[in-house]
């Protein structure tokens, strides 16, 4: 028997010889390109230096470059919008960026108008491939945030309760595995495959390079936003919780407590109706008099589907080139930003200590931090997210009222004692709110801090993810911190 043949670092001419093999374009740390190529959107992880970034054109780069990468020991890194909350798509390794992959067409088989995207697509560009054409696919509301990264972990947006996840809208997906084969994972073809890739995280059983998406018909949208004095914040939290608990599929809404440093304290709740005016208009009257309190400002608006799509991403000012980060886009406009976060879910209503614990939070991190932005984002789920049995994809979280995102932005230039404040202040309050929560977490708002984090990922469903783990990726190639393992 002849033993395997050890890896070996790479030469510049093994480099060399990557780069000529590709469609697309091998990016070294001499290029010139190499220090905006390296970048990814949280600021926080500036200082990584990757091996390479392969800016991969084509399915066949991808396979490329996990060769070579396995051939010569170095980490691959999957990549596509670069906007893990642990800095999981960067690092020392080799980065598979799939960014060239980025075209969206539509078409309308007998089953229903699907989209195509590939896997390195952004969202502001989801939205306006699929809004010319008439058709939407529920996502989330970071323009610049990657369809394939979105769509692996869950995918919540706007339009969720009315039309399901991201995740939900997968009917195919193609992908790269670990041994670099290029699968079709669909309910027919690599069945396990294709449910684990339906909210099992991004970056655990190969690298995505195209999925087809169901798409539907854009209904008449109407947008609403309420703003609230502080005194009012309690009143709104506990109001909002049972409001939304009530309220048709065709309303998402969001409730924001937030310190919003010079500008202080506010309370809000806005949200995106699938319907008329006047039918969201008469719900916003059944909220506010529940809150007691009258808003301090009310819009409340139809909107094209692009146009909301465009305001929940704080770009209404401005086009679909405008609206990407200027560090990729030439025409971009957006900024890079630091700050960190956690996420919980809770599945019942909330006791008055729960909305009390959540005020009292936001009013501390104003007194100690009051520079800077902080927040409790409680996202709505039910509707059509929570008919989905918890086992039919890998997304678990089928039982929540809602999903809050606590976050914290942290200033810059970065220094260590104001990131610390900012994850006590986190830990402070996820400790507090946790009695209230049903202990789940978004694997998409992933978080390096959270010790449980295989069972507040995925829950009952990790048993199952680690046998596609062990199947499709028995090697662990995609491994990183919180990478789903190989065994238990």
């Amino acid at each position: 028997m002849v033993p395997p043949v050890a890896p070996t670092p790479p030469s510049p001419a093994d480099w060399a010889a990557l780069a000529s093999a590709m469609s697309g374009r091998l990016v070294l740390p001499s290029d010139s390109a190499y220090g905006s190529s390296r970048l990814v959107y949280d600021l926080r992880f500036e200082d990584e230096h990757p091996a390479a970034v392969a800016l991969c054109a084509s399915p066949a780069d991808v396979q490329r470059v996990i060769d070579f990468a396995r051939s010569h020991a170095i980490q691959p890194i999957p990549r596509c919008g670069g906007h893990s909350y642990g800095g999981y798509s960067t690092g020392s390794g080799l980065i598979v960026d799939v960014t060239p992959m980025n075209a969206v067409t539509l078409t309308s088989p007998s089953s229903g108008p699907l989209a195509t995207v590939g896997a390195g697509a952004r969202l502001i560009d989801l939205y306006g491939g699929t809004a010319n054409a008439g058709v939407l696919v529920p996502g989330g509301t970071c323009p610049t945030v990657g369809i394939a990264g979105l769509a692996l972990g869950g995918g919540i947006g706007v339009l969720g309760r009315r039309y399901g996840l991201t995740c939900d809208q997968i009917q195919s997906v193609e992908v790269v595995t670990a041994d670099s084969r290029v699968l079709t994972a669909s309910p027919e073809s690599e069945p396990d495959l294709y449910w684990a890739c339906r909210g099992g995280g991004g970056g655990n059983f190969g690298i995505a390079t195209s999925f087809d998406f169901s798409a539907y018909p854009i209904p008449a949208l109407a947008l609403f936003d309420l703003q609230f004095p502080w005194g009012a914040a309690s009143d709104l939290l506990g109001a909002w919780q049972t409001w939304i608990a009530e309220a048709p599929d065709e309303l998402w809404s969001n409730c924001m407590l937030e310190a919003a440093g010079s500008s202080g304290l506010a309370a809000s709740t806005t949200g995106v109706y699938a319907g008329e005016v006047a039918a969201l208009s008469q719900l916003l009257s059944g909220l506010i008099a529940m809150v007691g309190t009258q808003p301090t400002s009310q819009f409340v608006a139809p909107s094209s589907y692009l146009n909301a799509m465009l305001i929940e991403a704080g770009c209404s000012d401005l086009t679909l080139a405008q609206c990407h980060l200027a560090s990729v886009n030439p025409a971009g406009t957006l900024s890079r930003t630091a700050f960190l976060a956690k996420s919980q879910y809770f599945s019942t209503r909330f006791p008055p200590a729960a909305v009390s614990a959540a005020t009292d939070a936001v009013e501390l991190f104003h007194s100690e931090l009051p520079a800077l932005g902080g927040s409790l984002e409680f996202d709505s789920y039910g509707g059509a997210i929570n008919v989905v049995p918890a086992d039919a994809t890998a997304f678990v979280h089928r039982d929540a009222l809602c999903q809050l995102q606590l976050a914290g932005a942290v200033a810059v230039p970065l220094d260590a004692a104001g990131v610390g404040a900012v994850h006590t202040w986190l830990a402070q309050t996820a400790d507090a709110l946790a009695p209230y929560s049903n202990g789940q977490a978004y694997q998409n708002y992933i978080d390096p801090t959270l010790e449980d984090w295989q069972q507040a990922y995925y829950a009952s469903n990790l048993p199952r993810l680690v046998s596609v783990k062990r199947t499709y990726d028995g090697d662990d190639v995609f491994h990183f911190a919180q990478s789903i393992p190989t065994s238990l």
